[in-house]
């Protein structure tokens, strides 16, 4: 996911770079670090509670592609396959939180 958001970052105007460009990186690296952290706890709740973290970074990636959709700054051909890792990530942490 992380790649796929910053390809995605090269496509928003520069005036965007202190907004929503800088959300979208944070919320992307936020995934693999919460992912990393939490596999790192000893307790199940501690591990859950990063997952959760993590999927939430997930859902507001999410949010961020639409507002940017909706600003016309991308396109929907633009999101097909970042849309896709998405859905996988997401499934992916729920299974782990609920695991």
């Amino acid at each position: 996911m992380l790649k796929l958001t910053y390809r995605l970052l090269e496509k928003l105007p520069k005036n965007e770079e202190f907004s929503l460009k800088q959300q979208l990186r944070r919320a992307a690296v936020s995934v693999g670090s919460n992912i990393a952290e939490g596999s790192g706890r000893k307790s199940v709740a501690e591990r859950k509670r990063f997952y959760e973290i993590s999927r939430s970074s997930v859902i507001e990636i999410d949010s961020q592609i639409e507002a940017a959709l909706a600003l016309g700054f991308i396109k929907e051909e633009d999101c097909i396959e970042i849309n896709s890792v998405i859905m996988e990530e997401f499934k992916m942490l729920t299974k782990m939180i609920e695991g």
